[in-house]
């Protein structure tokens, strides 16, 4: 039994086209991803549709901090804590201005850096892995919004160093509160997670 030329020139291109088909090793892909044993991990920029569900609506629990208000509220807040450590007269006035400023810290940092997600449920859970701070400005760096709150502990910080007389103990507690609050503000650590477990 005898082919055609033409036949046989056939059967090779298909038989290469099956071929060509068949994943080789080197085009193996892994369904099941590895679990990264670092405890810092970057997280995935949002695909397309998520981009969407975050553009349709408004995110209600991060545009806040643009209402008039919301950056008083800060001062209002640090002067209420303060007022209130100085009513309980337990500690002096050195620890008075630590204890507001850990208070202070302690309460942003859970609120703007620990929490993720939105209590609302507008934009179908395109939020639901973001932090409050990644979600104000849609994630945008040094937005007016951001800076305010950058400076307030800075400022805190600023202010506490002098009414403290520079005790250099209560300065070094107090400036390692305000690197917690913030070193997770700035671009570096923008959609990065520490993770311990």
């Amino acid at each position: 039994m005898t082919t055609s030329p033409k036949a046989a020139n056939a059967a090779e291109k298909s038989h290469s086209r099956t071929n060509s088909l068949t994943p080789t090793p080197l085009h193996t892909v892994s369904t099941r991803k590895r679990r990264s044993s670092l405890i810092i991990q970057h997280l995935e920029d949002d695909n397309l549709e998520t981009k969407v569900d975050q553009v349709i609506n408004p995110n209600v629990n991060a545009n806040w901090v643009h209402f008039k208000g919301a950056w008083i509220i800060h001062i209002v807040i640090i002067m209420v804590l303060k007022l209130l450590l100085n009513l309980l007269n337990v500690f002096d006035n050195d620890w008075n201005w630590t204890l507001t400023n850990l208070i202070y810290n302690i309460g942003s940092y859970i609120m703007f850096h620990q929490v993720k997600g939105t209590p609302f449920d507008f934009n179908n859970g395109a939020y639901d892995n973001l932090t409050m701070w990644e979600q104000i400005d849609n994630g945008d760096q040094y937005t007016p919004a951001k800076k305010f709150l950058m400076i307030v502990p800075i400022g805190l910080f600023l202010i506490l160093t002098h009414y403290l007389n520079y005790n250099l103990n209560l300065f070094i507690l107090n400036g390692l509160s305000c690197l917690c609050v913030v070193v997770p503000k700035l671009a570096i650590s923008h959609r990065l997670r520490v993770t311990l477990y």
